[in-house]
């Protein structure tokens, strides 16, 4: 995966990434999961830093070699600061990326029976809107990004089947 970076100069301000769905780095409920109503749960950040144009969300799974992408909604207006349970991301003129399933719409953490995985949902502050379509892979969505980071944060869940 690429690593998206900020422009030359620029100090990533922190986002602080939190859920009324799940604690910090507790287990994700299964309503958000694939055996479950598999629909996004909230989650809430700070405001992001100034000169920010868009935001971007998305959620994988680290356990997974090159990780995998369950979540991807990018161009999230700079003025939001949550997302509802099951968010329809597109009434805020947002658009989805594709997760590595191939769909494009959320889809819920869905790790091997028998094995707990962490999932980390992040969010990604950037001084531009990106003029990718809707159902952009997420390695274009990390390549436009890239150079446009102005901060970032991430809230840790695990899930287990």
């Amino acid at each position: 995966m690429l690593e998206v970076l900020p422009p030359p100069g620029v100090h990533v301000a922190s986002i602080t990434v939190t859920s009324r769905s799940f604690a910090a780095g507790g287990t994700i409920p299964v309503d958000y999961t694939c055996d479950g109503k598999e629909v996004s749960p909230q989650i809430t950040w700070s405001a992001p830093p100034e000169g920010t144009k868009s935001l971007a969300v998305l959620l994988d799974d680290p356990d997974v070699t090159g990780k995998y992408t369950h979540w991807l909604a990018f161009n999230i207006p700079q003025d939001v600061t949550s997302l509802p349970e099951g968010a329809d991301v597109a009434k805020l003129g947002a658009r989805l990326g594709a997760n590595d399933r191939p769909d494009v719409r959320y889809g819920g953490p869905c790790p091997p029976r028998g094995e707990m995985h962490r999932y980390v949902f992040h969010v990604f502050a950037l001084d531009t809107t990106l003029t990718l379509p809707e159902g952009s892979r997420r390695v274009a969505v990390d390549a436009a990004m890239n150079g446009h980071l102005l901060g970032e944060g991430s809230l840790n869940g695990l899930a287990a089947r």
